[in-house]
């Protein structure tokens, strides 16, 4: 559904996305970064803050990094520095970030999104390192505890311009940037497991006025709770604004239960972080031929795959840029399409029908890629309907029965033969001779009841090509 303006107020979106880099220690120690530990069991002085303690950074994580900057179309800075970000940290206890101001490591970066009004541009600003906080774990009967095991995981912030004006841009943007990265291997961007992270700034405005004061809505971890996020936060913004409340600069909470967003506290200014240059870190010096030879790690990405596909297959913009929604998706499709003649065919079983049986983002498709292609040939070439291809991907969804071995037993083929269809037409037209006279006498909607008629004798089963070509054969003589 097409997104719509409340009271003339066009939506402002920019994007921060917090990213966990997929090494196998912290950023400045070398501690593990396993998910599901055990509370505190991954920590040492270093990601505690203990007095004393120096960090060193794991070369690794600038690896990962620069690999984002290169999949994003992002310039990578030959001379980056780390900076201590101050404030008041419950669940950091050396209370500060080592994180990136003013020198990040990658700029001026894009994606391309697809949006019902054709490709648009998203631009990124900035990807820059840094450390994440721990996390604090709420007991309503024993207090507040406190889990350090996640201090010092390596991020990338993955800052976008505020070209987004719709919740579906935003979301679509959301899941173009998940599936570059994941294709890089940078990170599993697991977002149940929180290596994917989203933060909404979001402000309104008339269209052509100044931007707006935009507030902070943290940590949404869900394609759904952005979506959502944004048009609360949006409504709420539009009904202040016609009461003529002035919007504040704040950091806001989306509540799940509840479906509204709540003031947490008020947002500073960057100045008021007091960032200063990490003093304990040299600065990041990368050089051209170590550039280049990270950008020829980098597979093939997904606009590249999608270009392919539509040049390749002849799919549409929308069809190819479903299959590359992920790696795994985009591989699974390659495979099916090596060993598929109707490729379109496949691409839209995929999306119609594929694509509503997984059950969560990271779901795996049980069916053999060879026995989805071998469906979409059978559609394509009318040995079954549409509607039997669906029901055949469903029915053999985890089980290991090949497709034509069901069909066969269930009978399902498509009935074809013209001279069996030709007795169904004359009977279907001899068991209403009202419809073939009001036919005659100029309601040629009538045809389209006759034809339902002629496939119900069928059950369904007759080929509607093959029926409706004889169909109007009969009624034309």
């Amino acid at each position: 559904m097409a997104w719509k303006m409340q009271s003339g107020y066009e939506l402002v979106i920019g994007l921060e996305v917090h990213v966990e880099l997929k090494t196998r220690t912290k950023i400045f120690c070398g501690c593990p970064t396993t998910f599901g530990a055990a509370p505190n069991t991954q920590c040492c002085p270093v990601c505690m803050g203990y007095p004393g303690t120096l960090p060193v950074l794991n070369a690794e994580a600038v690896h990962l990094a620069v690999l984002a900057g290169l999949a994003t179309n992002c310039t990578i800075a030959r001379y980056s520095k780390q900076d201590r970000k101050n404030y008041f940290y419950p669940d950091l206890p050396k209370a500060y970030q080592i994180s990136q101001f003013d020198l990040p490591l990658c700029t001026d970066g894009c994606l391309m999104i697809e949006t019902e009004e054709g490709s648009k541009r998203i631009g990124i600003t900035r990807i820059h390192i840094e450390e994440d906080a721990g996390k604090l774990i709420h007991d309503a009967g024993q207090g507040t505890f406190i889990d350090c095991n996640r201090c010092g995981v390596p991020l990338i912030e993955i800052v976008s311009e505020p070209d987004m004006r719709s919740p579906q841009e935003a979301a679509a943007y959301l899941r173009k940037l998940k599936a570059v990265i994941a294709y890089t291997g940078v990170s599993d961007c697991r977002m149940q497991e929180g290596s994917l992270r989203c933060d909404v700034n979001l402000s309104i405005r008339r269209p052509g006025e100044p931007l707006g004061t935009r507030t902070e809505m943290k940590n949404l971890n869900s394609f759904v709770s952005v979506q959502k996020a944004i048009e609360q936060e949006y409504r709420r913004q539009v009904e202040a604004a016609l009461r003529g409340e002035t919007i504040v600069q704040e950091t806001r909470r989306f509540d799940q239960a509840s479906g509204k967003t709540y003031a947490m506290r008020r947002k500073e200014n960057a100045h008021d972080y007091r960032y200063f240059p990490e003093p304990d870190l040299a600065p990041i010096v990368l050089t051209q031929e170590q550039i280049d030879a990270w950008r020829h790690e980098l597979p093939m990405l997904p606009d590249a795959r999608k270009a392919a596909y539509m040049e390749q297959h002849g799919l549409s913009s929308y069809a190819a840029e479903q299959m590359i929604a992920s790696r795994y998706l985009a591989e699974y499709f390659e495979e099916a399409a090596a060993s598929c003649h109707a490729v379109r065919t496949l691409a839209n079983l995929m999306i119609t029908e594929v694509f509503r049986l997984l059950e969560g983002e990271d779901a795996r498709i049980p069916i053999p890629p060879a026995h989805l292609a071998a469906i979409a040939d059978m559609a394509e070439q009318g040995v079954i309907n549409n509607g039997t291809a669906k029901k055949t991907i469903a029915a053999t969804w985890s089980t290991v029965e090949k497709p034509e071995d069901y069909i066969d037993r269930m009978g399902l083929r498509q009935l074809r033969d013209e001279g069996q269809l030709r007795e169904i037409v004359r009977r279907a037209l001899a068991e209403h001779p009202d419809m073939v006279d009001g036919y005659y006498k100029g309601k040629l909607t009538l045809k389209r009841a006759l034809m339902g008629a002629a496939m119900r004798l069928t059950g369904g089963m007759a080929d509607p090509v093959i029926l409706q070509r004889l169909m109007d054969e009969a009624l034309d003589t």
